[in-house]
């Protein structure tokens, strides 16, 4: 009785127990096993939008779009219109303590569990080069045209 007691002060005097609170300062206070799709802040701040994002958030309209507020706002609302658009719940993360290298993420309330969450950056397929080279005769060489 005296051990329920003690965490019973104990939460009183530094709040309730949270789990994994690494993982909640790195995953912009969720955990991971709720996220659909995540992107660094390095992709958050890259000019156009993630298309992975845009249709998760078109398929996952229950799920909260996660922004981490150290990024500026100006670069965070382009996703931000996008949740408008498709009427997703969207908030804005900011830890004084720790800045994640996590920049936006869009998660569950409860578990999915989805292996890959982190979006990769789609490399353009090289497009066969042709050699329909011409080739260039200098002006000299036209001049000076051997018979």
């Amino acid at each position: 009785m005296s051990g329920n007691i003690d965490d019973y002060i104990q939460q009183g005097i530094y709040g309730s127990r949270q789990t994994k609170p690494d993982e909640r300062r790195k995953f912009l206070g969720t955990i991971r096993e709720r996220i659909v799709i995540a992107l660094t802040q390095a992709q958050v701040r890259e000019r156009g939008i993630y298309r992975q994002v845009e249709d998760a958030i078109k398929e996952n309209r229950e799920a909260r779009l996660y922004l981490n507020g150290n990024i500026h706002y100006k670069v965070l609302t382009k996703y931000t219109k996008i949740a408008a658009k498709y009427n997703v719940n969207y908030t804005f993360v900011t830890n004084k303590n720790h800045n994640s290298e996590i920049g936006l993420l869009l998660a569950y309330d409860h578990a999915i569990n989805k292996e890959e969450i982190f979006v990769e950056k789609e490399m353009p397929v090289p497009k066969p080069q042709k050699s329909n080279k011409k080739s260039r005769v200098s002006l000299f060489a036209k001049l000076f045209k051997r018979r």
